[in-house]
């Protein structure tokens, strides 16, 4: 049956108008809605005591039943996105760090190491980590800043249909001093994460403010839970060269992946090249991790093994890179990548 499609105007950031591309279905005019400030009528959620600043949060883009604002570990302001069918969300201001992903069954999709840090002294250890404007080591910190610094609240947003609600917020990190040090360009990063059923979508853009070209490398360190890391498997890189930096860090050899199959049976840290839009990752429990991915042209798949003793057999990292040919985006332009994440039965 083929699918119909609609086109939805909605705010975008920054006052410049957009269109919304994609398949939607009928429903009544105005029950799609995004928030960057709080409209009349609206009751603001109601929760326990929490900081000015999260109260000032909560007052401006909370969104009843959909978003809230609240204080997470150490007290850092998370956007918590619920859908309607009960699958959920919770995303770090500091980092803008997806931490946690349930399914509607409330089971957990993503993992947090055990020594993660929730005190801004480190980016937070798993979940999805930013990397921009640099992927692993290079001119400046490892994985660049973007992880360890605060994100702000563009917008939030909430798609009120007859079966569904997709929540979503829109973060934004623009340059300061700090960045300016090491990454003297103009830039911005908008990263929207939402919820669509049991899915979660992302879309993470670069836009140059600069009047030269502006160029960097950017991952999603995104973390899995597996049932066993002898029990995971990673597919759809048959055939796709990559670069081995479990033999040399500074300067790996290339391979070509021969197996259809991706078995940890050691430490793996592996830059695949030109990966053509969808890998998968069976977690050990007759399920797997759908990750469809457009914009983002290679993956990274990573574990530390023995050198984390106390977490390596729990998690594998499935990273969205672009990393082979660095992005390089022209004055007023922009880069996007954009991911779906999904959990299928085997």
């Amino acid at each position: 049956m083929a699918m119909t499609g609609t086109l939805r105007a909605v705010r975008a950031p920054f006052g410049r108008s957009g269109v919304r591309f994609g398949p939607s279905k009928p429903r009544a005019a105005n029950l799609c809605w995004r928030r960057n400030a709080r409209p009349c009528g609206r009751k603001r959620l109601h929760c326990a005591a929490v900081s000015p600043e999260v109260a000032e949060l909560q007052e401006k883009f909370a969104i009843s039943g959909c978003v809230d604002i609240t204080e997470g570990e150490g007290g850092l302001p998370k956007v918590v996105l619920q859908h309607a069918c009960g699958s959920s969300a919770e995303v770090y201001l500091f980092g803008a760090c997806v931490t946690s992903w349930k399914q509607s069954s409330g089971d957990e999709v993503l993992f947090v190491r055990p020594d993660a840090k929730f005190d801004k002294s480190k980016p937070i250890s798993g979940g999805i980590p930013i990397c921009f404007p640099q992927f692993g080591p290079g001119k400046i910190q490892q994985h660049g800043f973007a992880r360890n610094l605060d994100f702000t609240i563009a917008s939030t947003s909430a798609d009120y249909q007859p079966d569904e609600r997709d929540p979503e917020v829109e973060l934004v990190l623009s340059p300061s001093t700090y960045t300016e040090e090491m990454y003297p360009h103009p830039f911005k990063v908008v990263y929207s994460i939402s919820l669509h059923g049991e899915t979660l979508n992302t879309d993470f853009r670069v836009i140059n403010e600069g009047g030269a070209p502006l160029e960097f490398t950017a991952a999603l360190h995104s973390y899995f839970e597996v049932a066993g890391i002898d029990k995971a498997k990673v597919r759809g890189l048959r055939g796709v060269e990559y670069l081995d930096k479990v033999v040399d860090a500074n300067n790996p050899p290339r391979k070509t992946q021969e197996e259809g199959n991706l078995e940890f049976k050691g430490p793996v840290d592996s830059v695949y090249l030109g990966v053509p839009g969808y890998v998968d990752l069976d977690v050990g429990t007759g399920a797997a991790i759908a990750i469809t991915f457009d914009g983002w042209e290679d993956v990274t798949v990573w574990n530390p093994w023995t050198d984390m003793p106390a977490c390596y057999e729990n998690f594998v990292c499935v990273e969205n890179v672009k990393y082979g040919k660095p992005a390089t985006v022209q004055p007023e332009d922009s880069w996007r990548g954009t991911t779906s994440f999904q959990v299928v039965d085997l």
